[in-house]
């Protein structure tokens, strides 16, 4: 097949009009000649870090979605599947995406469970890392969560990372916050990337140390704007990631909408296109052809570089977008759980405090870091939250919360950050046990309680996904994240915030089914 346009030659720095040759799977020749094409042909884009599991849909339909965008591979780490189902999942995520043309590399995740402070489905050793780590599926050891435990010697996380190392395989990193002599023991470990960064100052201490920063743009936390200098500082040491992508964001774009706003911000193309195309496939080894004669015919064709709207997406010389439309139509419909836990009584979320004043979660708008405060639980705006068990029956852990802003009703999930246990939030006993019983009735999902009527989205698939396609869910997340505003939350995305309420590893005050944990500290602390 010919693709006639301008070749967008990034290692060069040079546009010129031509076009690309493809037999089968690889490029034959990229020839130089004059023709009428306004289009332009460029290597296809990569996520450099994502957590599929987010789009709440298997990595089948999640492909559906990111190649209509422009994009030919994501560097992908099932830790969230891991810690419910551990190898078994893993396995779902990578025989799954091989119904798909769009290329997933997956990682072997570090943190099953992310943390011993809380119960997981799975556990995977430094044992089992090795196995799998060595196999050539795997492209890298995902992000290693358990910071503390790389600064102070902890024998099994030492263990992993010297098995990527062994094995000649990247270190994917985790590190928010980290600097100084920690920071540089970190990296030291061997570590080579980093999604967390939040500041300039902390990206370029990283980068400086020898890491490469990936800017993030997700769902959940959006760090581009105070980032995206990097992209003409620091070219060479730099990716874009969206992390966790939920449905309703993945059907308006992903990383095409990244080289949007930084073509917006008037930065060097050359440079965007390097960090978005180049960079990943360079830095993990991956298969991915960077539109030179002999590499694989893996491309995208754009009609300018300005608007950055995708006509077409070529994946091993194949046509896979086009006409506003995919050319697979694989189904998957294969369902794989962990869920063995029973219904919840109202009478089990009651405490018995001696005094009134507490140590409450204050939750934030688009953050994952909180505040811990002590407050008084017959003030307004003070609601519980619960984290139950979803692996066996145990006590469920209830704490409280600030700044969620239910007025009536309850939300739960079985989304919950790392160890997906059912975190629910309400206005009263009641309330929340009617949620979490749903959510164990679904097997896992997402619900609201409008103390009329139940809204619901059955994630059969670990608690997690979906077989649904990402327009349906993403519809579905829509209406709920709607009942849930209409019953008082004033997040904008309040089942993402709930979700991160249990995430341990990201301070400053967590809960999971073990009890209120204080993420500075690294200790459980009384209610």
């Amino acid at each position: 097949m010919e693709f006639i346009g301008n070749i967008v030659d990034i290692k060069n720095r040079e546009i010129y009009k031509g076009k690309v040759i493809t037999n089968n799977n690889i490029i034959t020749d990229v020839i130089r000649e004059n023709n009428n094409c306004e289009n332009y042909i460029l290597p296809g884009l990569v996520n450099s870090h994502v957590h599929i599991e987010s789009s709440m849909v298997s990595p089948l339909e999640f492909s559906k979605e990111a190649i209509k965008w422009g994009t030919v591979g994501v560097v992908s780490d099932p830790h969230e599947i891991a810690n419910v189902l551990g190898i078994e999942g893993i396995n779902y995520m990578v025989e799954n995406s091989k119904l798909t043309p769009l290329k997933i590399f997956f990682g072997v995740p570090s943190c099953v469970p992310a943390t011993s402070f809380e119960t997981s489905g799975a556990t995977i050793n430094s044992e089992i890392t090795e196995t799998l780590i060595k196999k050539n599926e795997f492209k890298f050891l995902s992000e290693m969560m358990n910071f503390p435990g790389v600064i102070y010697d902890d024998i099994e996380v030492h263990k992993k990372l010297q098995s990527a190392i062994k094995y000649n395989k990247k270190i994917d990193g985790h590190a928010p916050g980290l600097t100084g002599k920690h920071l540089a023991k970190y990296i030291k470990s061997g570590i080579t990337t980093d999604h967390e960064c939040s500041t300039l100052n902390e990206a370029i201490e990283k980068i400086n140390l020898g890491m490469h920063i990936q800017i993030r743009e997700g769902s959940a936390a959006k760090n581009f704007d105070n980032l995206y200098q990097l992209i003409d500082s620091h070219t060479n040491n730099t990716m874009i990631c969206t992390d966790d992508t939920h449905p309703d964001d993945l059907i308006n774009g992903h990383i095409n909408e990244i080289v949007k706003k930084a073509i917006s911000k008037n930065l060097d193309i050359f440079n965007i296109l390097q960090v978005a195309c180049i960079n990943p496939v360079n830095h993990y080894n991956l298969e991915i052809g960077l539109l030179k004669k002999g590499d694989l015919a893996d491309f995208i064709i754009v009609d300018n570089l300005k608007d950055f709207n995708v006509l077409k997406t070529i994946i091993n010389g194949n046509i896979e977008f086009e006409n506003n439309k995919i050319s697979f139509t694989n189904n998957s419909f294969n369902e794989i759980n962990n869920f063995n836990t029973t219904t919840i009584l109202e009478q089990d979320l009651a405490l018995n405090l001696e005094k009134n004043t507490v140590n409450v979660i204050n939750c934030f708008n688009r953050d994952l870091f909180t505040k811990l405060t002590i407050e008084n639980i017959n003030s307004s705006d003070i609601l519980k939250i619960v984290v139950y068990n979803r692996y066996k029956k145990t006590k469920p852990s209830v704490a409280y919360i600030k700044n969620f802003g239910l007025t009536k009703g309850s939300i739960a999930q079985s989304i919950a950050h790392d160890s997906h246990n059912i975190i629910a939030v309400g206005t009263s006993d009641k309330n929340i046990s009617i949620a979490i019983n749903k959510i164990i009735e679904n097997k896992g999902g997402i619900c609201v309680y409008d103390e009329s009527q139940i809204y619901d989205i059955k994630l059969e698939i670990a608690g997690l996904m979906t077989n649904l396609p990402v327009i349906e869910i993403a519809e579905k997340y829509k209406l709920l994240t709607k009942k849930a505003i209409e019953i008082g939350s004033k997040l904008n995305s309040p089942f993402m915030t709930l979700s991160f309420m249990a995430l341990l590893v990201i301070p400053e005050l967590k809960i999971s089914d073990k009890g209120l944990f204080d993420g500075n500290k690294f200790e459980f602390i009384d209610l």
